[in-house]
């Protein structure tokens, strides 16, 4: 990620959080700071939050952040003497039948949960009480240099928490649909897949990590004229742009990666030293034969 990028989130989150500290020593400390602030209330039902494996009471020594917890990152995460793999996306949703060594023919989470009792790491994850925060709200509109007005989607009162960010542009107008994608281009540096004309002008847009599917036909009642974001199913995206919305489609792990920082900047806010939290590079999951992420 870049300096610049990881310097906007740190504003963001030093914006959002002021400078009060919370003390963590411990896993359990960790756990409560991070569920102070992302609750686990506001989590979907179906998801898993705070510590999935290891001991709440033992002392940090080094937290490994990080967007999927994979057997590469708990190796990553032992290599530099973290015993704290922090995700965003937690090891599993429904677990697997047996836990074991990739040795015995376990694979993904059954061997990463494994792998990480075994040396001691807890894994820790923070999923969708993160996506809904005032926190992540900011992520994506100050990167792209677009101001934020509201959540598209509320599930508080206060209308602070929720799903899509509204904003507007701050950018010359007429903003057109392909000058936007450039934007996501140079900014991400991964190419979009773009839904919608490119010479479309471009007004109101709604941001959102991850997968937007379900957003889609609130963008239409809203008159929104691009949405920026992970994922969308492909015939969602049809329709949608049949509809007058034009879609950019960062890919998943492209629109989340900056959620790390996010959790990075926050575990420091809790009290553990700077050197002691260590931001994973997962930027390469994935490459095409046409150009290579940086």
């Amino acid at each position: 990620m870049a300096d610049s990028i990881s310097t906007d989130i740190a504003q963001v989150v030093s914006d959002v959080l002021g400078t009060t500290r919370q003390e963590a020593k411990t896993i359990g400390q960790l756990e409560a700071a991070l569920l102070s602030l992302f609750p686990a209330s506001d989590a979907e039902e179906w998801d898993k939050t705070g510590l999935l494996a290891g001991d709440p009471h033992n002392e940090i020594t080094g937290i490994a952040i990080g967007l999927d917890a994979t057997s590469e990152a708990v190796q990553k995460a032992s290599d530099v003497g973290a015993n704290v793999l922090l995700t965003h996306h937690p090891a599993f949703i429904e677990p697997p039948q047996q836990f074991g060594p990739q040795s015995s023919r376990c694979y993904g989470s059954a061997s990463v949960v494994w792998e990480a009792i075994s040396q001691g790491i807890a894994l820790l994850n923070i999923h969708t009480a993160l996506d809904v925060s005032p926190l992540a709200a900011r992520v994506l509109p100050t990167m792209l240099g677009l101001q934020l007005e509201s959540i598209l989607a509320p599930i508080n009162e206060a209308g602070n928490k929720g799903y899509g960010q509204l904003c507007s542009c701050e950018f010359d107008s007429p903003l057109k649909l392909s000058q936007l994608a450039a934007r996501c281009l140079s900014v991400f540096g991964c190419l979009p897949r773009v839904y919608g004309p490119a010479s479309s002008n471009i007004e109101r847009i709604v941001t959102c990590t991850g997968s937007a599917s379900n957003l889609v036909e609130n963008c239409i009642k809203e008159h929104i004229d691009c949405l920026i974001c992970g994922e969308v199913r492909y015939h969602t995206a049809l329709d949608a742009q049949s509809a007058g919305l034009s879609i950019i489609e960062l890919g998943h792990d492209v629109s989340e990666l900056p959620l790390c920082a996010v959790l990075a900047q926050v575990c420091v806010s809790t009290g553990v030293a700077e050197d002691q939290v260590y931001l994973l590079d997962q930027n390469n999951t994935w490459w095409t034969p046409d150009a290579v992420r940086q």
